[in-house]
């Protein structure tokens, strides 16, 4: 039940981790054996043409089972999903998407013997989980329709394995810090939107509140995790769907001191966002993941003070 990845779908390429993985997968395994897919017309031109791309909708069945047959796919990344802000505004649509499209591309990958990687997240813990140093197993009653549908995901991409053997992987990411696709309505996005505020006006207000401490992790570490857990021997898998993976720890005060170190006239202030800050107040300050070093030697790259060095570099040239 190894994955191989040979022919590769990856389905909401044009997202966050989708217009990093996608140039990660193609380098790795070929242009034109990694297929981009996405419901958005890409402006990511890399992506577009680089390799193949098709505009496909995570619940139009017929379209996706289309292209997993013309290109002989074996491992699908399902990259779709409403983030946790968003889907507040809006809990039917969330469900529909987060949980429409998982069941829909489980029965693609149990009906075509495809391996399947589907990230949960942070947001599938809750109130009542232990806050610090989050064990791999616990209490999961999240307060999000986001946080649901992630656990609801997790359990239902075991299942998959357990009674059909379909080949489920994933990893349970934190905050993902991106320098190459902006902000998408998440409750981790302050982390992203300080850095392109930080070198454009020197001043940046947070939206969340001084002292909330959350866990992160830079987009080549998030990258890597979603190879290297598809690579991973499935013998030694025993978690499979919902791995803690984490690099670093930090409060709005930590990052913007280790920005002042680079733009020392750089000031913040709190203009905090009740919605986002009940969202980041049920979740973990920090999730203890020695499962996925055990399991399948997951090892981050980045820290703090790397990741932001890295982006002031990437984000200056970017937005000169």
């Amino acid at each position: 039940m190894e994955a191989i990845l040979k022919n590769i779908l990856v389905i909401g390429a044009a997202g966050q981790i989708g217009s990093e993985l996608v140039p990660a997968l193609r380098t790795q395994y070929g242009k034109n054996n990694v297929v981009a897919a996405d419901l958005n017309t890409v402006d990511n031109a890399e992506i577009l043409q680089d390799g193949p791309f098709f505009k496909l909708d995570i619940l139009d069945t017929e379209s996706i089972v289309k292209v997993v047959k013309d290109y002989k796919i074996d491992t699908i990344y399902n990259l779709v999903a409403l983030l946790s802000a968003r889907g507040e505004a809006e809990p039917q649509l969330s469900w529909k998407i987060n949980m429409g499209g998982l069941v829909n591309l489980l029965e693609i990958s149990r009906e075509y013997n495809c391996a399947l990687f589907t990230p949960s997240s942070i947001g599938a813990f809750g109130p009542s989980t232990p806050k610090d140093n989050t064990p791999q197993n616990t209490i999961q009653r999240p307060s999000t329709i986001y946080g649901v549908t992630k656990v609801s995901g997790e359990l239902l991409c075991d299942y998959y394995f357990k009674r059909f053997g379909v080949d489920t992987r994933g990893v349970r990411y934190p905050g993902i810090i991106s320098n190459v696709t902006p902000p998408g309505g998440g409750t981790t996005d302050y982390a992203v939107h300080i850095y392109y505020d930080a070198i454009k006006y020197k001043k940046y207000s947070c939206f969340l509140k001084e002292g909330t401490s959350l866990d992160m992790i830079y987009m080549p570490d998030a990258v890597r995790a979603a190879i290297d857990i598809m690579e991973a021997d499935p013998a030694k898998l025993i978690h499979r769907n919902c791995f803690n993976v984490t690099a670093m720890n930090f409060t709005p005060e930590q990052i913007e001191a280790e920005i002042k170190k680079h733009i020392p006239d750089f000031v913040m202030d709190y203009n905090v966002d009740p919605i986002r800050q009940a969202i980041a107040d049920s979740w973990p300050n920090s999730m203890d993941d020695s499962v996925a070093r055990q399991e399948w030697g997951w090892k981050h790259e980045y820290d703090l003070a790397s990741m932001t060095t890295d982006m002031l570099n990437v984000l200056s040239k970017k937005l000169k």
